[in-house]
């Protein structure tokens, strides 16, 4: 069977400004002592991007952050060579496109990528919907066409009624979906956003925040998001990418980052975040194998197991791990050799893997028995125990 292609691939990218900067790269072992104002005083050159290599599944979302001139924005630009990579490669579903020629170039832009920016970059004479059509046009689409497919996207990021208006008479919220409808209109399979809330107020950028969160549930795309804004890194992305100095420090989820930080820097980033509100059910889950009985086996075969795993509680499932209920040791070990199935508690603890840990701490304050994580048909994916709870709290 043939292994997936990965959407987007960057292989050891480096991206210098200034004159003649690849002598730079090849002696990089003499300018790298070098701080940023010292290499500009030298050198003329400034580092934007240093050696980075990451890749994007299809339908994740990548956050890219840091804090400003960490290089964020202009490896988000080497992806879709806005930015000229100095060296290195960058493939997009398998395509090496650093050595496509611009014509070539222009068309993968046009049909596979799309971007949204920080400042809207709306055409200011053009009516919302030329501006979300604008991208079709280019195409060479016919208006009837491309005013149907403006409409749908206008309808998708809830701008029904405001096509025939001009940018200046909305607010800033509503340009900034105008921006990202014209990302959308000609369906590319490929996002890239560049600080796309961060000119919004904090209220109107968390309503988007939220709004984004469910879009994508609707528009499936591979997402590349820049962000300086650690929050809302840990609220839309699959995976986020630590960024200082033109280097990627860390590529995690985001309980990795969050529990696990693997360098000073960012350590320094995430402690004083409240893991409550980040951490859920999946990231700090132990394997249903841990938790799980089955009514065949026999009660001296579920309390060995028990006494083996340390538990006090266990979880009764079918062959298909759907569960049936929850035992208590104390009742297992004063069996008769079969589980009684009047022992059996069909009265537990659930949450999905999402459940964020706030809540999950407030269902274990109310019941001695470990939360089960299900799915929609009731299959054990895991369990939460108090120690679990602990652990992500305090390591």
């Amino acid at each position: 069977m043939k292994s997936q292609v990965n959407r987007i691939e960057c292989a050891n990218l480096w991206k210098i400004f200034g004159p003649n900067p690849r002598r730079i790269i090849d002696d990089w072992g003499r300018y790298s002592k070098y701080n940023k104002t010292e290499l500009m005083q030298r050198t003329g050159c400034v580092v934007g991007v240093k050696d980075v290599s990451f890749t994007v599944s299809a339908g994740e979302i990548f956050v890219i952050m840091g804090l400003s001139g960490s290089g964020k924005s202009t490896l988000l630009r080497c992806i879709n060579r806005l930015h000229e990579p100095t060296r290195g490669k960058v493939f997009i579903d398998g395509e090496d496109i650093t050595s496509l020629p611009k014509k070539t170039l222009r068309e993968l832009r046009r049909k596979k990528i799309g971007m949204v920016f920080q400042h809207f970059a709306l055409l200011p004479h053009r009516k919302v919907i030329d501006n979300v059509a604008y991208g079709l046009e280019i195409q060479g689409i016919d208006k009837k066409t491309r005013h149907s497919m403006a409409l749908e996207v206008l309808e998708l990021v809830g701008l029904k009624g405001w096509e025939h208006q001009y940018p200046h008479e909305l607010s800033g919220g509503m340009q900034q979906r105008v921006g990202l409808a014209r990302a959308l209109a000609p369906n590319p399979e490929i996002l890239l956003m560049d600080e796309a809330f961060s000119a919004l107020d904090p209220l109107i950028r968390r309503q988007m925040q939220d709004e984004f969160i469910k879009l994508l549930k609707v528009v499936k795309k591979t997402i590349v998001f820049v962000t300086h804004d650690l929050h809302e890194a840990l609220r839309i992305a699959t995976r986020i990418a630590i960024m200082k100095g033109g280097s990627i420090d860390q590529i995690g989820t985001p309980a990795e980052i969050v529990l696990h930080p693997k360098t000073k820097y960012v350590a320094e980033f995430v402690q004083d975040l409240p893991r409550a509100k980040f951490v859920t059910a999946q990231d700090i889950m132990e394997p249903p194998s841990k938790w799980a009985v089955s009514a065949n086996q026999t009660t001296e075969e579920i309390a060995c197991k028990m006494d083996n795993e340390n538990l006090w509680y266990a979880y009764v499932v079918d062959e298909n791990r759907r569960i049936r209920g929850v035992i208590d040791y104390r009742t297992v070990v004063d069996g008769n050799g079969h589980l009684d199935p009047n022992n059996i508690m069909k009265d537990f603890p659930q949450e999905r893997q999402h459940t964020f840990l706030e809540k999950l701490i407030k269902r274990a304050a109310k019941t001695s028995i470990p939360i089960a994580v299900t799915d929609e048909n009731l299959r054990l994916l895991g369990v939460v125990s108090r120690e679990c709870l602990l652990d992500a709290l305090i390591s």
